[in-house]
């Protein structure tokens, strides 16, 4: 009880009135994470715990940042969701709300035998559309890693961690292509890091999102990260003898200073392993090429996340209405051009607390120049996209009575006892058919009637059939829409409960 006690007094007392926390998730030199029930909402949330956001500028800017572009970023189904931001009594720590998921990708394919190839295909699939989305805001993420993809036992896949992510729009320079502003103070995970910020071009494109991608798939298919380099020079040299050698053109175009293509001529001279030597010979070949065509030298030679949507490496999952952009540039209300002082970041994200409701769409974080929506329309064209969208909304909602739309919400209507008896024959049929992966020890299966985990407990795969999906607006001044979280279909895939209880028994997280 007295430990107990210890670990609650970590928690400020307002935070325990709002969040029932129900266990200690994890905890690291700038923060502890809390797993939750919103008293409020009665959700499953994770409660995030900031020490001293505000300890210095460096700390102040990505705590800022990292608020910022996640409420822009809300309304995606692969980006996590932040729900609420809440003040500490000392002024200086702050907690932020998530929406809880079970896992994250590192602790996955650290496990070693969880991820089959249908998995890997659909968290490919996932990061794809997130990043398409992120990069259409005009901004890159620049931290994409294993332990940033956070996981649920229906292979849902959510993009975390927006404290590096930049805008491009704020500094534009004078590049022919627009897409390569200067940027600094880049420290993200070495392993993942794109070949050009690692010989000092500060001249960063979206591409290295994409190589980051490309470092992800190979890590899910090795079982390993691909480039464990130990240094900046070891990890340029790992880089250099497995990727397939740069032309002297791209060399020019890429190192900015002499001692970066020194260190590319240098690498030349190493022994090479090539990406089929590296990453085993039974590697499918669509994941082969689409790594190769990731993981090149030359920035601008690599697919855009657009381009790789259309490899035949994730087509069985490829449908374009789901793979969403956004209408506008999203650009923070603070110029991260200028590093500001401790007490700018503080007063700015507290007045945003203050005069804006969490649940609202963040209004403020979008720039009024990069917003082509009402100004340059007639009243008369806006009221035929009002009537558009409204009778678009009735046509989703209208379903014939007798069909059943199978999803995670809550049924708003009663079946008859005849369909649930029915669909319950359904569901003991599939499971005949599809082949669950369960690895769970004979010794765990106590684990089973853990209640976070039961409504997965009859979960199935089957990855050929794709129901039509209800589509929202995401926000009140857009024609985009998106999938409704509500409605996505579970028979994408699975990382069956029983794999994940079997992380959580082994203390992965």
């Amino acid at each position: 009880m007295a430990q107990t006690k210890d670990k609650m007094s970590e928690i400020d007392e307002h935070i325990l009135k709002r969040f029932d926390i129900q266990k200690r998730l994890g905890k690291g030199a700038y923060g502890i994470v809390w797993k939750a029930i919103d008293r409020k909402t009665k959700e499953v949330v994770a409660v995030k715990k900031i020490f001293d956001a505000f300890r210095n500028q460096t700390d102040a800017q990505r705590t800022f940042r990292e608020i910022m572009f996640l409420r822009s970023f809300k309304d995606h189904p692969n980006i996590v969701k932040l729900l609420s931001i809440h003040r500490a009594a000392n002024n200086r720590d702050i907690y932020l709300g998530f929406e809880y998921m079970e896992t994250d990708l590192h602790n996955v394919i650290k496990r070693g035998n969880i991820l089959k190839d249908i998995h890997k295909r659909y968290i490919m699939y996932q990061l794809l559309k997130a990043t398409k989305y992120i990069h259409s805001g005009n901004v890159i993420h620049r931290d994409q890693k294993p332990s940033n993809v956070l996981l649920d036992s229906l292979c849902r896949c959510k993009i975390a961690d927006f404290g590096l992510a930049r805008s491009l729009t704020q500094t534009l320079g004078n590049s022919p292509s627009g897409t390569d502003p200067t940027l600094t103070d880049y420290v993200a995970t070495r392993w993942y890091r794109a070949p050009e910020i690692l010989i000092a071009n500060r001249k960063y494109t979206k591409g290295i999102d994409m190589w980051s991608l490309g470092c992800i798939l190979g890590e899910m298919i090795l079982g390993k990260p691909v480039f464990p380099g130990t240094s900046t020079v070891n990890q340029v040299e790992k880089i250099m003898a497995t990727i397939v050698p740069p032309s002297q053109e791209d060399i020019s175009m890429i190192c900015a200073s002499g001692v970066g293509s020194s260190m590319i001529k240098n690498s030349a001279s190493l022994q090479r392993i090539p990406l089929r030597t590296l990453l085993g010979h039974d590697v499918p070949e669509d994941a082969l090429d689409l790594i190769n065509n990731l993981l090149l030298f030359n920035p601008y030679k690599r697919l855009t996340a657009e381009q790789a949507l259309e490899h035949a490496y994730i087509s069985r999952f490829h449908n374009p209405a789901e793979e969403v952009e956004m209408n506008v540039n999203v650009i923070p209300p603070l110029s991260d051009d200028v590093r500001l002082t401790v007490d700018d970041y503080r007063n700015k994200l507290y007045e945003i607390m203050s005069t804006h409701h969490h649940n609202r769409p963040a209004k403020s974080l979008l720039s009024r120049g990069s917003i082509r929506l009402q100004s340059d329309l007639t009243k008369s064209e806006v009221k035929s996209r009002i009537v558009r969208d409204h009778e678009r909304y009735l046509k989703s909602h209208s379903y014939p009575k007798e069909k059943v739309y199978n999803t995670q919400s809550e049924p708003k209507v009663n079946h008859t006892e005849e369909k649930l008896k029915q669909k319950a024959v359904q569901t003991r049929s599939e499971s005949k058919i599809f082949k669950k992966i369960d690895i769970l020890p004979p010794e765990s299966n106590a684990l089973k009637a853990s209640g976070d985990y039961k409504k997965h407990a009859q979960s199935s795969c089957d990855f050929t059939l794709r129901e039509r999906v209800r589509k929202k607006p995401l926000n009140s001044k857009s024609n985009v829409y998106v999938q409704s979280f509500n409605s996505y279909n579970p028979n994408h895939g699975i990382i069956t409960q029983s794999a994940l209880m079997e992380l959580r028994a082994a203390g992965l997280r």
